[in-house]
């Protein structure tokens, strides 16, 4: 899908749920209709937002509350509880501010740009909500300024809103530089503040102090319209769907060597097997998967039964990350697809600090000397000796997430490893163009 494309074209995303499948939520109307949702679609599908304080005609229960029993968790990647953020802010006090993160600078994931494409109303109902939970009065929507497609359909949304008189608070549209770090949410604090769209590794944090020196709620798209799918019909429906202790529908960017790539929504828990299978089938026999995007892992084949959930995918070193799956079948080199990614991550780094400076662009030469095949007796203990070193010590989790990525890749292509080191590059490496489509690896040209 093209950048400044809001709305993907229909052979890369599912316009009907294949039969046997529960029905979606965030994505009803649009398998139903196969249209983005105005305001009047929207209205007539959902109904007038819910006051926050209480939800409808279905419980008396507060709205923090009943996201708490719920179970929803941030669907950015992080999967962070969203009650206990939105009480972290609310109990601060004073007047407060709301971020709708929408940059989804994974270049693997277009779940976010999809959603807002489809029911952007749905999204700013979620923020609404959570501004009057919070005692917010301005909701900031951050976009990157590379979607200008995307821009403009979210502008004339909030037009739609403005002339009904929907929002006791003000929502303003922002267009933010496109990097990968710049959907960090403190990248995104701190280009509000007028700073650079670069993350902020030290105190205080957005809840204590953030846009303007006030309380400030950073939540992802999605989770904003769960969160008012669950002020609409409570947390009992929303446990519906998922696991006991992973609740809900979360929506997943499919790709790969599949038949038909695209924006699913399905249940936590689901297998990753049948959201590969989900509708048409994967087009070539299966080396990999990988999962969670470009700071995720690489699991092999033999683990696509593993339920998608973050219980499960914990023993094997992965997480569901920013929902994203990719099916990477024998006839591609894996190696070679790691390397173009971290050297795209290496580029994309702050550089605020030694393991984005200097770690992440050392790791990714050395992968891309491994991917070529160029013999080094000393290259594969270098490697695991620099991957080792970038968790945990950088201004932001930048580094830790290509850490992962490159170990994932050394022990899932094992045998690929040991091929390029001693016989040169294997058969895969150079048999077929590549399979992931990574950005170029140049660094941002701005970070204002």
């Amino acid at each position: 899908m093209n950048s400044s494309t809001a709305v993907p074209s229909a052979p890369h995303e599912h316009t009907a749920e294949p039969s046997g499948f529960p029905a979606p939520r965030l994505l009803a109307g649009w398998h139903a209709t196969g249209r983005p949702a105005d305001l009047t679609d929207h209205l007539r599908r959902h109904g007038q937002p819910p006051v926050a304080t209480a939800l409808g005609s279905r419980t008396s229960m507060p709205l923090v509350e009943a996201v708490e029993s719920a179970g929803l968790t941030g669907r950015g990647g992080a999967g962070f509880p969203t009650a206990h953020k939105l009480r972290a802010v609310a109990e601060r006090g004073g007047r407060a501010v709301v971020v709708v993160n929408a940059m989804e600078s994974e270049p693997a994931s277009r779940k976010d740009q999809f959603l807002l494409a489809v029911a952007p109303h749905l999204v700013l109902d979620g923020a609404v909500l959570a501004a009057t939970v919070v005692g917010a009065d301005t909701v900031h929507v951050c976009l990157p300024r590379t979607r200008t497609a995307q821009y403009r359909q979210l502008s004339e949304a909030l037009d739609e809103r403005r002339r009904a008189r929907l929002d006791p608070v003000r929502l303003r549209l922002h267009a933010l530089p496109h990097a990968y770090v710049s959907s960090e949410s403190t990248s995104l604090v701190r280009w509000l503040n007028g700073g650079p769209a670069r993350p902020q590794g030290s105190p205080p944090r957005a809840h204590e102090r953030g846009v303007a020196r006030r309380p400030t709620l950073v939540n992802n798209a999605e989770t904003l319209a769960h969160l008012a799918l669950i002020a609409r019909h409570g947390p009992d429906w929303f446990r519906e769907r998922g696991t006991p202790h992973e609740p809900g529908t979360t929506l997943v960017t499919v790709s790969g060597a599949i038949a038909m790539p695209g924006v699913q929504e399905v249940a936590l828990g689901t297998p990753l097997a049948t959201m590969l299978d989900r509708p048409g089938r994967p087009t070539q026999p299966l080396r990999a998967v990988l999962l969670g995007g470009f700071a995720g892992a690489w699991l092999p084949a033999e683990h696509v039964h593993t339920p998608f959930t973050r219980r499960d995918l914990a023993p094997l070193g992965a997480a569901p990350g920013a929902g994203v799956l990719v099916a990477l079948p024998h006839s591609v080199c894996g190696l070679s697809e790691t390397a173009r990614i971290l050297a795209y991550l290496a580029a994309h780094g702050a550089r605020q600090c030694g393991p984005c400076h200097f770690g992440l662009p050392a790791v990714a030469d050395d992968f891309a000397t491994l991917a070529a095949g160029r013999a080094d007796p000393d290259l594969l203990p270098r490697l695991h000796r620099r991957t080792g070193l970038l968790p945990d010590r950088g201004a932001c989790h930048h580094p830790d997430g290509a850490a992962r990525l490159a170990a994932s890749a050394l022990s899932t292509f094992a045998d690929d490893v040991d091929h390029h080191l001693n016989d040169g590059p294997c058969p895969a490496a150079g048999n077929r163009p590549p399979l992931i489509p990574v950005p170029p690896a140049i660094p941002p040209e701005t970070w204002q």
